[in-house]
C-alpha cells in the first residue's frame, strides 16, 4: 500500500471551543489507483489532506492521533526538515484557488523551474526548459512561449494545468488534488479530471481527489470514502457506491444529482444542515438529518460495518439503505 491513514484525529482550539474536524479517518490508496473523499463543505476533507502533506497551520490545528504511513514510513514521527524532504519530490498537492496559489509576481517558466533547481540542482536553462517540457505534457499552447507569461495572463483551466505541472515536476508516487475543478466550467472541468486520469496512469502514481462533487468523480475514482463531520461514513468502490449506496448521507447526496432522466421533477436536498464541529451530535452526527435515524441512532456512534470485504458503512440501519 502507498498510503495507508489510520484512526487519525485533527482538532483546532478557537475562541467557540475545540472544533473536532477530522475524527478517527483511515483510508488507504494503492501506486497507479484514484481514492476520492466526498463530503459538503466542513466535512473534513481538506484537512485530512493537508495532515497528510503535513502543512497543517499548527496552531491552532494539532493532530492528536493516529498513523499516516508513506510507503511504510509513519510521517508523524518525521522531523520536519525530512517532511520537508518528501513533499514536492515524492507526494505533492494540487491545491483548488491556482490564482491563489501561485506568485503573482514570477513566471510561471520561474515557479516551474524552481522545482529543479532545489530538488534537483539544475541550472535555471535547464530548469526553464524543463518547465517548457512540462506545460507541453499537460497540454498548454504555445508552451516556449508563454512559459514567460505571469499566473494573471492564463485562464482558470490553464492555471490549473500549470499546478498540475508543478505537481508532477518530479514525478512524486502520490498526487493530492484538493478541488481541482472548482470555479471551472463543465467542459475544462472534464479535461482537468481527463488529464489527472491519464497522468495518474503514465506515472502509475497514487491519487487522492477531495471534492464536493460526486459527477466529478464518477469516471474518474477507483474508490470512494464519504466523509461527514469528520469521519468516514462510508466506503466503497466507486460502481458499487453509485449503484447502491450504503449510508442515508452518500444516498441523500446521489439523490442531490440533476438527472436528465428526471426532467420537470423537484430536485432532492438533504435537510438541515451539517453540524458544527464544536459541537457534534451524540451518537451518528448525521442523525438529525436523517430519513431512517432511530433511538439508537442518537446515542450509539455506528461503528464501520463491513458490508462487503471491500466496502463499509457507519450505519446502524445500512441493510435499509442497500434495500431502499
Amino acid at each position: 500500500m502507498l498510503l495507508e491513514v489510520h484512526d487519525l484525529h485533527v482538532e483546532f482550539r478557537t475562541r467557540d471551543g475545540v472544533a473536532h474536524a477530522v475524527n478517527g479517518v483511515g483510508f488507504g490508496v494503492d501506486a497507479g489507483r484514484t481514492l476520492a473523499v466526498l463530503g459538503e463543505s466542513g466535512s473534513g476533507k481538506s484537512v485530512t489532506a493537508q495532515a497528510v502533506m503535513g502543512i497543517l497551520d499548527s496552531p491552532p490545528a494539532r493532530i492528536t492521533g493516529g498513523r499516516i504511513l508513506f510507503q511504510g514510513r509513519d510521517l508523524l514521527r518525521l522531523k520536519e526538515e525530512e517532511r520537508r524532504r518528501i513533499r514536492g519530490a515524492r507526494m505533492a498537492m494540487v491545491f483548488q484557488d491556482a490564482l491563489s496559489a501561485l506568485n503573482p509576481v514570477l513566471t510561471v517558466g520561474d515557479q516551474l523551474g524552481e522545482m529543479f533547481v532545489v530538488h534537483r540542482g539544475m541550472s535555471k536553462k535547464d530548469a526553464r526548459a524543463r518547465a517548457v517540457e512540462l506545460m507541453d505534457r499537460v497540454r498548454i499552447p504555445g508552451a516556449a512561449q508563454r512559459v514567460r507569461d505571469h499566473p494573471h495572463q492564463f485562464s482558470g483551466g490553464m492555471r490549473q494545468r500549470i499546478m498540475i505541472a508543478m505537481a508532477l515536476a518530479l514525478e512524486p508516487a502520490l498526487v493530492i488534488a484538493d478541488e481541482p475543478t472548482t470555479a471551472l466550467d463543465v467542459t475544462v472541468q472534464a479535461q482537468v479530471m481527463d488529464l489527472l486520469a491519464e497522468l495518474r496512469r503514465e506515472y502509475r502514481m497514487g491519487l487522492v481527489l477531495i471534492t464536493h462533487d460526486l459527477g466529478v468523480v464518477a469516471d474518474v475514482a477507483d474508490r470512494i470514502a464519504v466523509m461527514y463531520a469528520g469521519r468516514i461514513v462510508e466506503s466503497a468502490p466507486v460502481h458499487d457506491l453509485y449503484r447502491a449506496p450504503a449510508h442515508p448521507y452518500t444516498k441523500g447526496l446521489l439523490e442531490s444529482i440533476p438527472r436528465l432522466d428526471r426532467k420537470g421533477r423537484e430536485l432532492h436536498a438533504i435537510k438541515g444542515l451539517p453540524p458544527s464541529l464544536t459541537d457534534i451530535p451524540a451518537g451518528c452526527a448525521f442523525h438529525p438529518r436523517c430519513p431512517l435515524a432511530r433511538d439508537v441512532c442518537r446515542t450509539g456512534t455506528p461503528p464501520l460495518y463491513e458490508v462487503d470485504e471491500d466496502r463499509s458503512s457507519a450505519c446502524h440501519f445500512w441493510r435499509e439503505c442497500l434495500d431502499g
